[in-house]
């Protein structure tokens, strides 16, 4: 088979591999549709270290091609979805209900960093009665992609933000997590939503998602701006989408004494320095501000939940999809992701030869 790996510092290349084999509690995925998100970008770029080599991605969906022997409740052939964290479901970070730590610190994001990534045509599903979930008829693989990372990871920050109905917040950063966020503010009933984005279609597809205001940030102080819209003690929540230091301390700064930032920002790309707290605006440490750092929750029921909004219509997420390329170019791909070339927000990847 052919896989995308890391072939050094933002180096990338498609390989040959061997197709994996499955444990007994493991499916074998032939994969009909990726992307690519940013947090691979990052990775590549030295913010975790990984070895050469390594099947790069975490946004995959496809059909069964081989199932374990424990494995129950599925048929090969079946179309399905996995999430970007693949948890056991069964060590005390999963047992306690922090599966996005599964096994310790980040264990629960197993592609790329713990093993093979899933930008392959064929890729392995740990503890698959766990973490496997079917994809209803109704929705297509592109959207269903969407629900394994993105969607999942917006809608949970969301959710981390403690967004009052009817309540404000802001979006630092409208990247494909931003704008998921954006969309996950306004389900949740939040009451004016504040973005910021620097790109003119960054911008106007914020507003189409959900966006009540989109600030500027190269044009205007984001700070003094929320604060002339809402008043002077600020939101109820900013969630934190780019992982900047800059962003991070104007997310603190934003929320009101009581506040929420929720963090879903990957940081340490740009900078692995400690992030700034600023002391005032933190009350000294006495204003009961709240900073949550997250992960989209991995497991079946969770995508479960998200596949449902997708079949239901609450939500559409394609409008983000602004390239289409067959495998043969993930290369291409995954470098436009690197360089933001072509105004590229969500690249969607066909595999060809499906014989389904």
């Amino acid at each position: 088979m052919k896989a995308l790996v890391f072939l050094g510092t933002n180096k990338v290349g498609l390989v040959d591999k061997p197709i994996p084999q499955c444990g007994p509690g493991d499916v074998v995925i032939r994969t009909t549709m990726s992307s690519i998100c940013t947090s691979d970008v990052h990775t590549i770029a030295g913010a975790i270290a990984i070895p050469v080599g390594r099947t790069l991605g975490h946004e995959s969906v496809g059909r069964i091609y081989q199932m374990g022997s424990r494995v129950t409740g599925f048929n090969e052939g079946d179309r399905v979805a996995v999430g970007a964290l693949t948890p056991c479901g069964q060590c005390d970070y999963c047992q306690r209900g922090y599966s996005t730590q599964c096994g310790g610190a980040l264990g629960g994001f197993k592609w790329t960093t713990q093993r093979e990534g899933n930008l392959s045509e064929y890729f392995v599903v740990n503890d698959a009665s766990y973490n496997l979930t079917p994809i209803p008829d109704s929705v297509t693989d592109e959207q269903a992609l969407y629900a394994t990372d993105v969607l999942s990871t917006g809608i949970a920050a969301a959710e981390h933000a403690n967004i009052p109905v009817g309540g404000t917040v802001v979006v630092l950063a409208q990247g494909p997590v931003g704008l998921c966020a954006t969309i996950g503010a306004r389900l949740l009933g939040a009451g004016l939503i504040i973005t910021t984005a620097t790109k003119p279609e960054r911008q106007a597809l914020s507003k189409r998602v959900g966006a009540d205001v989109v600030l500027d940030p190269h044009r205007c102080d984001v700070v003094e701006e929320v604060r002339a819209l809402v008043g002077p003690e600020g939101v109820d929540s900013a969630i934190e989408a780019l992982g900047t230091h800059e962003t991070f301390e104007q997310a603190v700064r934003l929320i009101k004494p009581g506040g929420t930032v929720a963090n879903a920002g990957y940081h340490g790309w740009k900078s692995q320095a400690p992030l700034p707290i600023p002391i005032i605006s933190f009350g000294m440490g006495m204003n009961a501000k709240t900073i949550r750092g997250l992960l989209a929750p991995g497991g079946r029921e969770h995508l479960t939940r998200m596949l449902r909004l997708l079949q239901s219509g609450r939500v559409n997420p394609t409008p983000l999809t602004s390239h289409r390329f067959d495998f043969s170019e993930a290369e291409r791909a995954f470098q436009l992701m690197v360089r933001k070339g072509e105004e590229i927000i969500k690249p969607m990847i066909s595999y060809e030869g499906d014989e389904w």
